[in-house]
Parts: structure tokens; C-alpha cells; sequence
């Protein structure tokens, strides 16, 4: 929800007439929605939601299923073939809905429709591995290789990510590898090198590219619908462009010389 968006309990109430909880759970302050006790809502409801007229409280995502979602795709198909593209799964995170993930992926196999996953790979091997059955391209990232420094940023270490990253090379899948190049964080020499040794000699360099990107706050206004605190904090102000730009070219160019198949952004195309 945005609480700037409310137009205030004076003139609107409709989100309270919507809800058909006895004693709604939406919590207001002087007389502006700010949060919803949401162990009392109905699951699925969303009532409020739609009743407001200020996008005030909004609902991210859409319930689907296999079959919806394969109307959807398929009416794409000739966009596929002219592109020799197909369905990319990406975040949220696939493998925490990893059963309908292999439906779906298998439904387009079906239809002869290219696969693509894109996942952090902190997840059980036999689920990466079960979504892996119908995938042909995988996307992943590497944040940083020291498991504290991974885990200070992250919240989680980084031993399962970078063990299901050999087992994906092992398995011989189709993988380009994301570094997502953040300041003051995982952009030093040295953590960069030590990335490029992990593809080079334990992946074997089995990666159809390495892409640095620069780091954006893309989450902070689902956050702020939220009315949860965006982790990094309201304090991290992204470089000029100039700054970022270089910065990534210089690591770039020290995965290349490691004779690593670097680039700078995502827009330098690779043979799947």
C-alpha cells in the first residue's frame, strides 16, 4: 500500500465498505491507510484493493494456472520463432515454486516452446535439478565468492549457490552467469579475480557468457507498498553513470584477460 496515494477517510471510505472482515483490518492513521493487519485478511481477498480509486493498496501479482498461463504464451508464438527466443521463469524466485515451475516448463516443451530459468540457486539439488528436466537455458548470478561477505549482504552464505552453479556446468546446461556490480561491496579486484578463477577452473569456463551489471534499486517501491524497510537501507545513492560505467569496463576487462567470456550489460548477444 502507499499511504501518500490514500485520499483520506474525509472523502473516501470505499476500501471499508469493500472489506468483508467484521472489523477490517486496515489500520489508519489520522485518517490515512498505513498498513493492514494481514493475519486477519482473507487469503486471496483483495477486496480493498479494488475498491480504491487512488491505487492507494494495490495487489502484486495474479493467481494463474498452467493452463491460463499457456493461453497466454502460446498466442507469442510466432514472436518466437521470428527471435528464436521463448519463456523466461525469472523472480520472485522459481524454485520456491519449483512443482508448478516444471508443469509450466514442461507444458512449453510440449508446444515447442524454448525454456529459460533464471534463479539465485539457493534451493535443494534435487529441486534445481527437477526444474532443470524441461529447462534450456539457465541464468544465475554470483554476488560475491566470500561466503561472510555474501552472507552480511544477503542474508544467507553462498556454499549452496556456488555448489549448485558446478552442478549445473556438470550437467552440461546452457548458463550465463550475472554479476550484479555493487560499490564498496563485490566490485574489487580481488573478489572479481576470485570469480573469474571459480568459472575458469572449477565451472571450466562451461558458461555461455559472464555479464556485469550495475546494481539497481529496482525493489524499493514494492517495499514501500509493503511497509517494510528496504534492507540496504534509504541511504545508498547509486554512482553517476560515467563512474559505474567505467568501473564495470575495468572489471570486465579483467575477467577477459583471465579468458573469460565477459561483457559489460546484458545487449552482446551469445549462441544458446
Amino acid at each position: 500500500m502507499y499511504p501518500s496515494k490514500c485520499i483520506g477517510l474525509d472523502k473516501c471510505s470505499l476500501c471499508l465498505e469493500a472489506c468483508p472482515q467484521e472489523g477490517s483490518p486496515l489500520v489508519f492513521v489520522d485518517k490515512i491507510v498505513v498498513s493492514a493487519m494481514r493475519e486477519q485478511c482473507r487469503e486471496g481477498c483483495m477486496a480493498c484493493a479494488a475498491a480504491c480509486p487512488a491505487s492507494a493498496l494495490i495487489r502484486w501479482g495474479e493467481d494463474m494456472t498452467v493452463a491460463g498461463l499457456m493461453k497466454v504464451i502460446v498466442a507469442d508464438r510466432s514472436l518466437y520463432r521470428k527471435s528464436g527466443g521463448g519463456v523466461t521463469l525469472s523472480g520472485g524466485e522459481v524454485m520456491m515454486q519449483w512443482e508448478f515451475a516444471c508443469e509450466l516448463l514442461q507444458a512449453c516443451k510440449k508446444s515447442s516452446i524454448g525454456t529459460c530459468v533464471e534463479s539465485a540457486l539457493h534451493c535443494k539439488q534435487e529441486i534445481m535439478e527437477a526444474v532443470y528436466e524441461h529447462t534450456d537455458l539457465v541464468i544465475t548470478d554470483i554476488k560475491h565468492m566470500d561466503d561472510h561477505a555474501h552472507k552480511l549482504q544477503t542474508g544467507v552464505g553462498n556454499k549452496l549457490i556456488l555448489e549448485n552453479i558446478e552442478r549445473t556446468a556438470e550437467l552440461n546446461k546452457k548458463l550465463v552467469i550475472r554479476i550484479p556490480v555493487m560499490p564498496a561491496f563485490n566490485d574489487d579486484e580481488g573478489n572479481i579475480k576470485a570469480t573469474g578463477a571459480f568459472i575458469r577452473d572449477v565451472l571450466q569456463n562451461r558458461v555461455l557468457q559472464v555479464q556485469l551489471l550495475p546494481y539497481r534499486k529496482l525493489g524499493t517501491a514494492k517495499y514501500e507498498s509493503l511497509n517494510l524497510p528496504y534492507p540496504l537501507g534509504s541511504d545508498y545513492t547509486a554512482p553517476d553513470r560515467a563512474v559505474w560505467e567505467a568501473n564495470i569496463l575495468r572489471l570486465t576487462d579483467i575477467l577477459t584477460d583471465m579468458g573469460i567470456p565477459a561483457t559489460a550489460g546484458s545487449n552482446v548477444k551469445y549462441q544458446v
